[in-house]
């Protein structure tokens, strides 16, 4: 099941869920705003009129029932004079306000009380508490919805992967299981057709493809469960690979092999490791189709051994560097889509590596990289 169309409608709903949420609360901020404004200038009535002797308890009251708003009486000079709801230093409180002053100019225009003809005081607040709240929330709702998404992502991935390990340890063990008992029978009628026909020279050819089959059948059964490592020497593994497939190809195909240090070790399970450079070198020769060159060159640093493998092929584009390694893609009428990807599940979950198109031009070739730890034998 491709689950993209389905990712995409979790992505486009928490877009629309976050838009909607900051639009709905802008709108409760903004309206908390106005309300504020209009408390503050009720109270800064109240206050002038107590300053101007003109005190009962409804103005008290009024006065009073500031206790969430921040507010700073000042006067023409925006020297302080008296504030509320501030939770003040211990010390240099002047310059407290002074400070909250310059800073509350620049949020809300201050609100004037006249206190006569001559003189003038000036009121500075600051959002409420709950206003503040209130304008934080959709970035806090952002962060969650982030989070869920991040979450279901990685419960797709890791629930996509664990099927995907359970098709491949399923496949590769009945595979190994069904090649089994023919690769048995072949070997008893080998040894038939050796006491019958003591000199027939084909023999030794058919037993050396019984013995491939189970090759084959013995990497099968080693991809279905955690392979055991040994250091290796990579060089000598990768060269008898490419001897192997030399064989079996076109003389019009010619094979190169350079290495910086012969003895170059890694953790390989040999039959997978092989079956990697088998897998990239069947590419190689599909990609050139006709005749062209391999060459494989091996180098070692910084604790890593690094395997390049490079045909004269057709290329690979850009966009598709990371998709070729997906179970299923193929260029080809009758491929199954699943040599990269078992190459790509052998070296970076077996082998703790890495594996990747380090260069490719359409028309001239193309070069995989592998990245080994290196390993003292």
């Amino acid at each position: 099941m491709n689950n993209r169309p389905f990712r995409y409608i979790l992505v486009a709903a928490a877009v629309l869920i976050t838009a909607a949420t900051i639009i709905i609360t802008n709108s409760f901020v903004d309206a908390l705003s106005k309300e504020e404004r209009r408390k503050m200038e009720i109270w800064a009535e109240a206050t002038n009129r107590m300053l101007n002797d003109e005190y009962n308890d409804f103005i008290f009251k009024i006065i009073e029932d500031n206790e969430n708003i921040p507010v700073i009486i000042a006067d023409e000079d925006d020297r302080y004079i008296s504030a509320r709801n501030f939770k003040e230093p211990k010390h240099d409180i002047d310059k407290f306000y002074t400070r909250k002053i310059q800073q509350l100019k620049e949020k809300n225009p201050p609100i004037e009380i006249k206190i006569d003809e001559h003189e003038r005081q000036y009121i500075y607040y600051d959002d409420s508490l709950m206003l503040k709240r209130l304008a934080y929330f959709p970035y806090i709702q952002f962060s969650v919805v982030a989070l869920f998404l991040a979450a279901a992502f990685w419960a797709f991935a890791t629930s996509k992967r664990s099927e995907q390990n359970k098709l491949w340890v399923g496949l590769s063990k009945e595979t190994a299981h069904q090649l089994g008992t023919p690769i048995t029978s072949l070997f008893a009628w080998i040894e038939i057709l050796k006491m019958k026909y003591p000199d027939e020279p084909l023999i030794p050819d058919i037993n050396k493809d019984i013995e491939r089959l189970r090759t084959i059948a013995d990497r099968f059964s080693k991809i279905g469960s955690k392979p055991s490592l040994t250091a290796t020497n990579v060089p000598d593994a990768v060269q008898d690979t490419i001897r192997y497939m030399q064989r079996r190809t076109s003389r019009s195909i010619s094979y190169r092999f350079t290495c910086t240090r012969p003895e170059t070790y890694a953790m390989l399970c040999p039959p997978l490791f092989e079956w990697v450079i088998e897998n990239l070198c069947k590419n190689a020769i599909d990609a050139m189709e006709r005749d062209g060159s391999i060459s494989a060159e091996i180098t070692a640093s910084g604790g890593n051994v690094y395997i390049d493998i490079t045909d004269t092929g057709k290329g690979i584009e850009r966009k598709k560097f990371k998709t070729i390694f997906q179970p299923g893609f193929t260029t080809k009428k009758r491929g199954w889509g699943l040599g990269l990807a078992l190459t790509k599940r052998i070296i970076e979950e077996y082998h703790d590596g890495r594996i990747f198109v380090k260069q490719s031009e359409i028309g001239v070739g193309t070069t995989f990289r592998i990245i080994l730890p290196e390993a003292i034998p």
